[in-house]
């Protein structure tokens, strides 16, 4: 039923739809090349680390030079080119660069709120079963510091807008002091209804950080349409941007009381100017991150590519599904209430990947087993592979994972029962 490596399109293609045509570099070859991804690795979860391309990284190298050839001169200076970057990077998520601050990941832009929000309400802070475990861990720290407790809403992967705004509103109270909720949840490759929980937290008077960590890249427009007092999303995911590159956007009456984790010859400045000084600290991955920005718009744009990775992410999703229903008898598809671009979930064999310490198993495997890069995530004691495609993807790629891997997974499966 499927396809053997490096062989034509067949026809199983009216089964699982038409594989999109690769995407290519200006001078016709593979767009893989412009990466320096290991090519013995079939690479299929670019949601959790990124990927840098080779233009990135060598503007990195170039801005890495010029720090240590002269770093007295460098770091007085770096504020200055921080801020420009600012404005550069604000341009792309259409942010105010006087919102925007840089921080290393998401989580620490969630920290930052931790560290500095005083305590409000009761002190009960509200998150979802679909939160990112360290930044609800975090909001767990800071409901202890507050003398409250962290509410849980409870969101079925299949729930629709209504249905999950409903359920995180129903633990919003007199006594939340904040909410936190993801706009692309990462462990189940869904978007929540953000905006309109926004929209009602702004009303009621209680702030709402949105947990952004994938929409950078992903989503046109990130900030577009949305009500909230915090946001803060990696540049080096969906972005490509070099490692450790994210942004803090803060808006409202609360933003001028955030500090960043670091005390600094800064801290008297306003923000988000504060946040450019963070000690003697190599910054150069936030300003070599308009180069990798700027590589995808102008070798495809920036709307080409995103088309291109839910095309290729949903192609994905058949072929491997449809080799697991094959495998288990079982339907593999995944029906997400408010599904994202670029991203997929299949389900698993039962058995395999039922928490998230044997999901985490399961991914650090694969690469030497299998010959892949994936991720394996867990939700409700249920098992997903999830696919996120980018540029360099190919349908090949899914297609190799469904004809070689799929088996294999199968093993694992009866062996652990």
């Amino acid at each position: 039923m499927f396809f053997a490596e490096g062989s034509p399109v067949s026809e199983t293609e009216t089964e699982v739809g038409t594989a999109p045509r690769p995407l290519s570099l200006d001078d016709g070859r593979p767009a893989a090349r412009a990466w320096s991804l290991d090519p013995a690795l079939r690479h299929l979860n670019h949601g959790s680390f990124g990927a840098v391309p080779l233009v990135a990284q060598e503007r990195q190298r170039e801005l890495r030079a010029l720090m240590e050839s002269a770093p007295v001169v460098w770091f007085p200076e770096l504020p200055r080119r921080l801020a420009a970057a600012r404005v550069e990077l604000a341009a792309f998520l259409g942010a105010d660069p006087g919102d925007l601050a840089l921080v290393p990941n998401a989580s620490a832009g969630a920290s930052v709120v931790y560290a500095n929000l005083e305590r409000r309400g009761g002190g009960e802070i509200v998150v979802t079963d679909h939160g990112y475990g360290a930044v609800t861990m975090g909001a767990e720290r800071l409901a202890r510091r507050w003398g409250g407790r962290v509410r849980t809403a409870r969101v079925p992967l299949d729930a629709g807008a209504d249905q999950a705004y409903e359920a995180v509103m129903a633990e919003v109270g007199e006594d939340t002091g904040l909410v936190v909720v993801d706009q692309i949840t990462s462990a189940t490759a869904r978007r929540l209804p953000v905006e309109r929980i926004g929209v009602e937290a702004r009303r009621r008077g209680v702030p709402l950080l949105v947990d952004g960590a994938h929409a950078p890249g992903l989503i046109a427009a990130p900030l577009e349409g949305l009500t909230c007092d915090f946001w803060t999303g990696n540049l080096h995911k969906w972005g490509c941007a070099p490692r450790g590159t994210a942004v803090l956007v803060a808006r409202g009456p609360l933003r001028d009381g955030l500090y960043p984790l670091i005390d600094s010859w800064g801290a008297a400045d306003p923000y988000p100017d504060r946040f450019d000084q963070q000690g003697t600290v190599d910054a150069t991955n936030h300003l070599a991150a308009p180069a990798a920005l700027d590589f995808v718009d102008r070798t495809w744009g920036w709307p080409a590519a995103r088309r291109y990775m839910d095309e290729l992410a949903g192609y994905g999703a058949r072929v491997v599904g449809a080799a697991l229903a094959e495998l288990t008898g079982a339907d593999a598809s995944v029906d997400v209430g408010m599904p994202v671009p670029g991203m997929r979930l299949v389900r698993l064999p039962d058995g395999l990947a039922d928490s998230r310490v044997a999901a985490d198993a399961l991914r650090d495997r694969a690469p030497a087993e299998l010959g892949v890069e994936a991720a394996f995530t867990s939700f409700g004691g249920v098992g997903y592979l999830r696919l996120s495609a980018h540029v360099y993807n190919t349908a090949e790629d899914y297609e190799y994972f469904a004809e070689r891997c799929v088996p294999v997974l199968g093993e694992w499966a009866r062996a652990v029962r």
